[in-house]
């Protein structure tokens, strides 16, 4: 079997690494693989854990050509997209603290995964010509962010940024999320990880059980915006099918096939 996630331990700090060439698309089973990685961690009672991707490129969100392959079979896109909100949730309610080692751009539901983490660190941008870019673009490819997706925006960057960031679909380059607090740290591409881990270990020097329980108190709002009444997925299967989003969806298709 492919091994979707790389699994390298940094003594009791967990690196799972995201690894689905080219781009780590979201697919169903590398979304399940996520889901089973981080259970596994927990079951081996890691102590942090840090999510990272590929060099350039963290994750491009979902794999939208494989959810266009299921076709009418509403059933099919609606596995899909519970096992990306499943992943979110295991993520968002993992009792340990979890960096994202932002390797390179995190659009959509890379920037998703990002949000659910303690602390987001992202790899400095090669130039200004090419910068790493992280957001949620959710309205250029035709889609709308549900609520409760639109909260995680909110709780990082502030409500009245966010309205902006998602209405405009806009992607936000390295430098500028860190000076509005979409990420916490920018540093050189082959830091990222370094920084992840030594950020964690920081954090395992406190005392435990104080360390872990405030951060349950803190995070209480992370785990209500990802009900299930504030994502309605069924709803959001239903505007999947809308004329513009197909069109939207069917062109990005194509600038990738150009790519």
């Amino acid at each position: 079997m492919t091994t979707l996630i790389e699994v390298i331990n940094h003594g009791p700090i967990r690196e799972l690494r995201l690894a689905r060439p080219p781009v780590n698309a979201l697919d169903t089973e590398l979304c399940r693989h996520l889901i089973q990685a981080i259970n596994q961690a927990m079951a081996d009672d890691v102590h942090g854990i840090v999510l990272s991707g590929s060099e350039r490129i963290f994750s491009a969100g979902m794999d939208v050509p494989h959810l266009l392959s299921h076709g009418e079979d509403k059933h099919k896109l609606l596995d899909s997209w519970q096992a990306f909100f499943g992943a979110v949730r295991t993520l968002a309610e993992c009792r340990v603290p979890v960096v994202a080692a932002l390797t390179g751009h995190a659009p959509a539901g890379g920037c998703v995964l990002a949000l659910c983490c303690d602390y987001r660190i992202i790899a400095r941008s090669p130039d200004a010509a090419h910068p790493t870019v992280i957001g949620l673009n959710e309205v250029q490819v035709g889609l709308v962010a549900p609520e409760g997706i639109q909260r995680l925006m909110r709780r990082v960057v502030g409500h009245h940024r966010a309205t902006t960031l998602l209405v405009g679909g806009e992607m936000v380059p390295a430098e500028r999320a860190l000076e509005i607090g979409l990420v916490d740290e920018v540093v050189d591409a082959d830091l990222v990880v370094a920084r992840a881990v030594a950020w964690l270990q920081a954090l395992l020097k406190l005392p435990r059980q104080p360390m872990l329980l405030t951060r349950t108190i803190a995070r209480a709002d992370l785990h209500e915006a990802l009900h299930a009444d504030l994502i309605q997925l069924d709803r959001f299967v239903e505007a999947w099918y809308a004329p513009d989003a197909q069109q939207a969806l069917q062109g990005l298709v194509a600038r990738l096939g150009k790519g």
